[in-house]
């Protein structure tokens, strides 16, 4: 029997590798999408190693993508990067390249391959909370994650007529090696007290289990 096709951006380390592996273990052909090179996971996994922040880029890689299978049953869009800064300290790069990343990248992929998706397909687009409220210093970030949550619920309605379903999945934070570099940086919420301290606080006034969620959890 024919395999069904993942695609999964922002693969090579956190959720998207977590997402990457489950899908594989789940039996499905997985194709992967970052800029950092990855080993293949398994015999049914491609990685292709394009950077994501270039409209142009996107567009190669969903190209390849479809020199191999033409059809797709899942769009994971989960490639991002998070950073506070104040609005003095937004500059017009910094502000180009939060919503090349982590808009414009999830607008290209998914056009590109919107075409090789057919009914009963699936679109999930990995949000944030920071989508549903505002945090201090982090107005760029929640910017973006706004914007991933109304292109959700537009490309819902737009695409429900082919029977493709769109969804959003809006995690808090996610303990990860970019998630620690981000949050001791000038003015990130753990830049005083540390990762740990500050995640230990969070947790307790935020988490309803007593916990935070993995990777594992969001996959």
């Amino acid at each position: 029997m024919k395999k069904k096709v993942a695609v999964v951006t922002g693969a090579s380390a956190g959720i998207g590798r977590c997402i990457a592996q489950d899908f594989l273990e789940s039996g499905y052909r997985v194709f992967t999408i970052s800029r950092r090179f990855i080993v293949p996971l398994s015999e049914y996994h491609t990685h292709i190693s394009r950077n994501l922040a270039s409209w142009d880029e996107c567009e190669l890689a969903c190209h390849e993508i479809k020199k191999s299978v033409d059809k797709i049953d899942v769009l994971i869009n989960n490639v991002g990067k998070s950073e506070w800064r104040s609005i003095a300290r937004v500059d017009q790069n910094f502000f180009s390249e939060m919503m090349a990343l982590n808009v414009a990248s999830y607008f290209a992929v998914t056009k590109g391959l919107i075409d090789c998706m057919h009914d009963g397909a699936s679109i999930i687009n990995i949000s944030s909370m920071a989508g549903k409220r505002g945090t201090k210093f982090n107005s760029m970030y929640c910017a973006t994650k706004f914007a991933i949550n109304g292109m959700t619920q537009s490309w819902a309605k737009e695409f429900g007529e082919r029977g493709i379903r769109v969804n959003a999945i809006c995690p808090v934070l996610i303990r990860s090696e970019g998630l620690e570099e981000a949050l001791v940086k000038p003015e990130a919420p753990a830049e005083n007290s540390g990762v740990d301290i500050f995640l230990a606080e969070f947790t307790k006034s935020q988490a309803a289990l007593g916990r935070l969620p993995n990777a594992k959890d969001v996959s």
